[in-house]
């Protein structure tokens, strides 16, 4: 079963497929599925309480008619309302509802929703193809409306399995039993809120229908996780030592700017790198020497002088962009850093400064032959990338997804996208791609971003390739997070690497 990579909505119909072609009836599937789904109603439903099996006119709403048969048979109270009518059923949910044998209400009422325990929400599943209206619209309010606490097959209804969207309304769940594997729309937002607690079944599809499904799903996108990149993250070994494990240089902003830049190098220092310099103005290196110790200076006014500090070839991973300031000489200073040919991370200042010449970016990058990783944020991504086809949804690409936006970045500036937020999406030129839902909301704090594009530098210093360096970066900017809890600020967040970095240890 499909724990780290993700199926699209198409992937999983072709996984069904292969599953049914290899000799495996739709009804079995069927079956497994709503076996799965009562399972959880026997765990949310209180003693004696009732459950209301919401069933739409698809397959979705087969499994919620054997989830109601199964829950009755266990003893439990469940009453079926079918959206539609029950000789409009075909294939495997016809069968399934054949073998439901309590009464089914048909064209489901404004009743009072709010009287039953549990609502399944078995309507439409995450292949919904357009915007809810009519009654089935009028059907998911009601259901919001009640306060129930409801349980959702595959997705709540009324969500984009493939972007996390919201398709004119959509159902606020509890939990969501899924199949096979996880979809993008349960870790993307909005999705992944509505969805409340998620449950990935195994429903008997088989290994090679799975991998048919993969297949299908290329180039792959991945729930992020040491799976992901666990294998190429550094180990040291006796024979380690601080010339070994690579030198990053963070670039400083001037005087009075600097905090920024200290706070990412302490992240590089942190999560490994051997050496880590930060490069100031010499206005600012007075002010960058009060606070670091075991983090080298050295002055640095223009892009020359970045030159010249760029021919000691042992610095091998370059950050810009924290507390720089924007205008033409940090474009002169990105173009020195990525003619180097280094690892190469631009957050920030480094990238308003690029605002729409994402493709004079790109040609930097290519020319200078840079490993490069960029850390936007929505706001930055929308301006770098303004009228490109990655634009945001209503600036040329209606609809467009998440995933896909960072995709079509990674592609058109030859670097790794770490498209930032409560679902980071971390996207490569080649079109690999993951999601992030291992952080928290405290995150969201003021400096928080320029560790993370630390922890990025200090990766790439050790050699690890800019995919990976980018996604572990996330997930463990997303575990020191959630160690900390309320009341984070980024100050934290260097700190408590050693912390994370020995329980990702253990866990290898």
């Amino acid at each position: 079963m499909g724990q780290g990579r993700l199926l699209t909505v198409e992937a999983m119909r072709r996984v069904d497929e292969a599953a049914i072609a290899s000799g495996t009836p739709g009804i079995a599937l069927m079956r497994a599925a709503g076996a799965a789904v009562a399972g959880r109603v026997r765990a949310l439903l209180p003693a004696g309480g009732e459950v209301l099996v919401l069933c739409g006119p698809g397959n979705n709403g087969g499994d919620g008619f054997v989830a109601a048969r199964l829950a009755a048979e266990a003893g439990l109270s469940a009453e079926v309302r079918l959206l539609g009518r029950r000789e409009d059923l075909g294939g495997d949910a016809a069968l399934a509802a054949a073998e439901w044998r309590g009464p089914v209400t048909e064209g489901i009422g404004a009743d009072d929703i709010a009287r039953y325990d549990l609502v399944v929400d078995a309507l439409f599943g995450a292949g919904l193809s357009r915007d809810l209206d009519g009654e089935a619209r009028r059907l998911v309010e009601r259901v919001n409306a009640a306060g129930r606490p409801v349980l959702a097959v595959d997705v709540p209804t009324g969500l984009d399995g493939d972007t996390g969207a919201v398709r004119g309304a959509a159902v606020r769940a509890r939990e969501t039993v899924t199949f096979v594997a996880l979809k993008p729309g349960h870790l993307l937002r909005p999705g992944r809120a509505l969805c409340g607690a998620l449950h990935l079944a195994d429903i008997g599809a088989g290994e090679a229908a799975l991998a048919r499904g993969y297949a299908a799903c290329e180039p792959p996108l991945h729930r992020n996780g040491p799976e992901l990149w666990g294998a190429l993250f550094p180990r040291h070994g006796a024979d380690s030592h601080k010339y070994t494990r690579g030198h990053a240089l963070v670039l400083s902003g001037p005087a009075y700017r600097t905090g920024a830049a200290r706070l990412a190098a302490r992240g590089a220092l942190r999560v490994g790198a051997g050496l880590v310099t930060v490069a100031s103005p010499a206005s600012a290196l007075p002010e960058n020497a009060a606070h670091l110790t075991a983090i080298m200076l050295r002055p640095c006014e223009s892009a020359d002088d970045l030159e010249d500090l760029l021919v000691d070839e042992r610095l091998n991973a370059v950050l810009a962009g924290p507390g720089l300031g924007t205008g033409a000489p940090t474009r002169d200073l990105v173009a020195a850093a990525a003619g180097a040919g280094r690892g190469l991370v631009l957050d920030a200042d480094a990238l308003t400064s690029f605002k729409g010449e994402a493709a004079a970016l790109a040609r930097l990058i290519a020319e200078g032959g840079a490993q490069a990783v960029l850390t936007p944020h929505a706001g930055e991504f929308a301006r770098l990338f303004h009228g490109t086809p990655a634009a945001e949804p209503g600036s040329g690409q209606p609809g467009l997804g998440k995933v896909e936006r960072a995709r079509r970045a990674a592609a058109l500036a030859g670097a790794v996208i770490v498209l930032k937020g409560a679902d980071t999406v971390v996207a490569a030129p080649d079109g690999r791609a993951a999601i992030n839902d291992h952080g928290t909301p405290h995150l969201g704090t003021a400096g928080s971003g320029d560790v993370l594009a630390g922890l990025v530098a200090g990766l790439l210093a050790q050699g690890m390739p800019p995919f990976e360096a980018a996604a572990a970066a996330v997930w463990l900017h997303g575990d020191a997070g959630l160690r900390h809890g309320p009341g984070l600020i980024a100050e934290d967040l260097p700190d408590l690497m050693p912390r994370v970095l020995g329980a990702l240890e253990e866990r290898s």
